[in-house]
């Protein structure tokens, strides 16, 4: 089985549609969204329909911080990520609402944990940022791999039955083993609001059978979505952002 993992969406529907396309094309057979479908970007709605479309058709998606933050308006965020949200809760009817806080904070697919951010705790949207948190991350699951994404920084953690702990910057369509006898946590990268400098969008396939998982870049016009953000009024910082990728 390969199954496509993809995290932070933002309302990015260019992105997704990429994203999607490539998936499909190099054999994804299941789709797995890790959560924030909205927020920063200016198509929220047109993401959600793809969302909500893929889940009707088998595929898994679990919440994000901003998909809570949109029923949830004392949710602490930036002040362009705020104005963003504001923004956005006008632009989704109740189906859209009601299908963002049905969503599950974690889903476990036989050995494997769904989750946006850290499995530590909830509420709290804790950074997977560095081998330390990964390593507490893992200490905080029993599950083999934990996939997750909220940093928008693809990164790939091991540690042994020992608790030794090894990390690695994912090669864009390289693929990496991952042995059985230790576990592993993946942090898959952001679809929608790239920021390690490449504004490409980002995310990974995960193949059961051969038990590696290989991490993409996909180009898609960032410059007709950051030009999309600035008619939709919304912060020109997060148009900036997209076309920096940082």
């Amino acid at each position: 089985m390969r199954i496509s993992l993809m995290a932070d969406i933002h309302a990015n529907r260019r992105a997704l549609d990429a994203c999607l396309a490539h998936a499909q094309a190099q054999g994804a057979n299941r789709f797995v969204f890790l959560g924030d479908y909205v927020g920063y970007g200016p198509e929220p709605q047109e993401v959600l329909e793809r969302i909500m479309g893929a889940v009707a058709r088998g595929a898994i998606a679990v919440a994000g911080n901003h998909d809570q933050a949109v029923a949830e308006t004392r949710e602490s965020m930036t002040s362009d990520a705020e104005t963003a949200m504001a923004w956005t809760r006008g632009q989704l009817g109740p189906g859209e609402r009601e299908f963002l806080g049905s969503l599950p904070m974690r889903f476990e697919d036989e050995t494997r944990l769904y989750v946006h951010a850290s499995p530590q705790t909830y509420p709290a949207w804790i950074y997977v940022n560095d081998g330390p948190a990964a390593k507490r991350a893992l200490e905080a699951s029993r599950a083999q791999t934990v996939f997750c994404g909220h940093t928008h920084l693809p990164a790939l953690h091991g540690i042994t039955a020992t608790g030794q702990l090894v990390s690695f910057q994912p090669v864009p369509s390289v693929s990496v083993p991952l042995p059985r006898h230790r576990r592993w946590l993946t942090v898959v990268g952001a679809v929608g609001q790239s920021r390690d400098g490449d504004p490409s969008a980002a995310y990974a396939i995960l193949d059961t059978d051969r038990s590696e998982i290989t991490h993409f870049r996909v180009p898609y016009d960032v410059e007709a979505t950051a030009l999309a953000i600035l008619r939709a009024g919304l912060p020109p910082s997060l148009a900036n952002r997209l076309q920096k990728g940082r």
